[in-house]
């Protein structure tokens, strides 16, 4: 039986991967953070629920290491957690910029990075990290410079594990949602064409269809979700 790591697994996106690659019968296992407000309800026989800290390096390696040690091996790794700050120039700090690489950046290296040495091992695996529209283009980040700086990274970070990959089945992708058709966005922009923004469960699908056999051949995937947004 295969298995996938999902980190952010009380967010949106997060359960909605989980949910479908428990569906596929996998094993999955979801971080959530210490003291985690978001209420989490998905009970299954197949998934682990481990508290995790993301931006400690060492408690990310000892993570993946127990994951290993109990499941074997790790056939995908979701990481969606993140953060969004808004703000021009201006009115950002270094400081701001630090926050939103530590949420953005460092949450996401710290399971990449030992993930990716155990696929290597392995000889195979999928790790898809969550990028944004801002981080991809500078004309898109406008006012989000900070988030932008960080989730720009992402991208660089793909390319570089792409390229140290090269010859062996593992591939880094960076996923690029558009509008997230959520309960909290429909809330902050009731005047939207909610039709227009992308599912978290059309982003999941996206996902798992990069690990079968039909996407064997891909490598250093973009994956733009966008719908019509």
């Amino acid at each position: 039986m295969k298995t996938a790591i999902v980190t952010g697994a009380s967010g949106n996106m997060g359960q909605a991967v989980i949910k479908k690659f428990l569906a596929e019968g996998y094993n999955v296992v979801g971080t959530i953070v210490p003291n985690d407000p978001v209420p989490f309800e998905i009970n299954d026989p197949k998934l682990d629920k481990v508290t995790v800290d993301l931006m400690n390096e060492d408690d990310s390696a000892e993570f993946v290491k127990d994951v290993v040690s109990k499941y074997g091996n790790i056939d995908a790794a979701v990481l969606t957690v993140g953060g969004f700050a808004a703000g021009k120039i201006a009115d950002t700090k270094t400081a701001d910029i630090y926050k939103q690489y530590k949420l953005n950046f460092e949450t996401a290296y710290n399971v990449a990075r030992p993930s990716f040495i155990q696929m290597m091992q392995q000889g195979s695996g999928r790790i898809f990290i969550i990028g944004s529209k801002p981080g991809l283009s500078a004309r898109d980040g406008k006012g989000m410079v900070a988030y932008g700086l960080g989730k720009s990274l992402i991208f660089r970070l793909a390319e570089l594990m792409n390229d140290e990959a090269r010859g062996h089945n593992v591939v880094t992708s960076v996923v690029v949602p558009s509008t997230i058709d959520t309960p909290q966005n429909r809330k902050s922009m009731p005047d939207a064409r909610f039709e227009n923004w992308v599912k978290a469960e059309a982003i999941a699908e996206a996902i798992y269809f990069y690990c079968t056999d039909a996407a064997l051949v891909l490598r250093e995937p973009l994956i733009k979700v966008y719908n019509n947004a």
